[in-house]
């Protein structure tokens, strides 16, 4: 009887002995094999492990105290390439050294149900520890082909007079219309230290307009682009297609023409471009699970060349992506002028509500959508810095100034206003009531409630775009670059 009882007890030590070496294993790699007898391996181990250790702490150092070395190290290829074969091989390593222990454990030495306790044991954490690490390596993978296909490797540009000016534009996908005639024209004006964001947006139907000096279309058209009411702002994009010939060296004529354009009429200098595939911008919002906007008025879905099919109704809500997609471009009963509104107010949500935790969470999906949303000339050397600066953003209102009717004839614009009107916004220090430049333009425009001669009338509906800059459809209340969280 005290023989049998011995030999219990002694199977309950060795089972308590495996079971201590797999967790010390997992805690500390390579303690296992150095208390077991295998003291190489475990030496091994453990200078490895204490040597990531170290390497941790000082990263987690080097970004406490600079945020700008973290976007750094997560925006280059070859750190993330070591990073993700690190992690691979940490993974084949710690699973070896989980097998090992289990192994020094003597499971043959064990009784039926402690062996297959053992063999359980050793599986979770086999599969839980080596699965994380390559997931986490998967991860990087992901992050290192988003990098290599999103960005270009070109020269990067400085800012000017210390602002960073990027030209996004919003248009069809498809793989003969990239970048025809976009339906939105932006230009996000970035300070390069603090990174207040004004956004100035510029109507698709502006016409009579010059382009920047020594420029190629300013060749093609000295006296501006004053070619009839089918020359309009968005129609560079086919003009440039149509005569590539022109655009020698140059990768997209399209986007090079409509800069020119923009450069011309702001007086802004273009860094950078960003194009928005408006129908990927759809899986961009499935992948971060929705966004909340403010939907002032009944927004149609469908419409103009086809049926209504439904409506976005008015209140605070959470929108899917196919929803935010014509929250964003609707044109049934509005007009271009609230849609680009609409459009700013997208923009703006997306700034506020994609949080880092939620990148990290859904990176993969973000990840995706994204290469199928945005092609830009941001060179990758240049990410680093423009995660820090949206990161900025994000804290501060942006500011909002849009080039329409009353504050500007879309169809004979007061080239000089408008210039006049972006460097006021640039400057102003109220982030609600920044220009106040409109009576210095010509006597053109009025800051009472009667449109200038010759702007189109507006629809008293479509109350999503806020006045005639942020809320532009409630009074006429030229010349002022509103908070554009207040107009969304």
């Amino acid at each position: 009887m005290h023989a049998q009882d011995a030999r219990v007890e002694l199977g309950r030590i060795r089972f308590r002995r495996a079971l201590a070496l797999m967790v010390m294993t997992l805690v500390l790699p390579g303690s296992a094999q150095l208390v077991a007898g295998r003291k190489e391996v475990g030496r091994i181990a453990m200078r490895i492990w204490f040597g990531l250790i170290l390497t941790g702490v000082c990263l987690l150092l080097l970004a406490v105290i600079s945020k700008s070395f973290v976007f750094w190290f997560a925006s280059n290829p070859f750190w993330l390439g070591l990073v993700r074969f690190g992690l691979m091989a940490l993974a084949v390593g710690w699973a070896f050294l989980l097998v090992d222990a289990w192994r020094i454990g003597e499971p043959l030495a064990l009784r039926q149900r402690q062996r297959l306790a053992m063999v359980g044991i050793n599986g979770v954490l086999c599969f839980s520890v080596a699965g994380s690490l390559l997931f986490a390596s998967h991860v990087v993978s992901v992050q290192k082909d988003f990098l290599a296909a999103m960005f270009s490797s070109g020269p990067a540009s400085g800012s000017h007079d210390g602002r960073y000016n990027i030209l996004l534009l919003g248009g069809d996908s498809g793989a003969d219309r990239w970048g025809l005639r976009p339906d939105s024209i932006t230009v996000a004006s970035i300070d390069e230290q603090t990174g207040k964001t004004v956004l100035f947006g510029l109507p698709r139907n502006m016409l009579n307009f010059p382009f920047a000096k020594g420029s190629i279309m300013a060749e093609q058209f000295p006296r501006g682009y004053n070619c009839g009411t089918t020359c309009e702002l968005n129609s560079l994009a086919t003009w440039a297609a149509d005569h590539k010939a022109l655009f020698t060296g140059v990768q997209n004529p399209g986007v090079e023409a409509t800069t020119e354009a923009v450069e011309g009429i702001t007086g802004l200098k273009i860094n950078y471009y960003a194009m928005v595939n408006l129908k990927g911008f759809q899986k961009m919002v499935d992948a971060v699970g929705g966004v909340t906007l403010n939907v002032r008025d009944r927004i149609p879905i469908g419409g103009v060349g086809g049926p209504v099919t439904g409506y976005i109704k008015p209140g605070k809500r959470k929108l899917n992506g196919f929803q935010t997609l014509w929250f964003a471009r609707s044109r049934e009963s509005a007009d271009d002028y609230s849609r680009m509104a609409r459009q700013k107010c997208v923009m703006n949500a997306m700034l506020q509500q994609l949080s880092p935790q939620k990148v990290v969470l859904k990176f993969e999906k973000i990840a995706k959508a994204s290469e199928d949303l945005i092609s830009t000339d941001v060179p990758l050397s240049e990410v680093d810095h423009f995660i820090d600066l949206a990161l900025k953003a994000r804290s501060q209102p942006v500011r909002t100034v849009s080039f329409v009717p009353p504050l500007v004839n879309t169809s004979h614009p007061d080239i000089a206003q408008i210039q006049e009107i972006v460097q006021t916004a640039l400057k102003a220090k109220n982030a609600t009531r920044a220009v106040s430049a409109g009576k210095a333009a010509k006597g053109t425009q009025s800051t009472g409630s009667t449109p200038p001669s010759g702007a189109p009338k507006q629809p008293a509906s479509q109350g999503t775009t806020g006045g005639a800059i942020g809320s532009m459809h409630a009074g006429y209340a030229a010349n002022q670059a509103d908070d554009l969280g207040s107009a969304c």
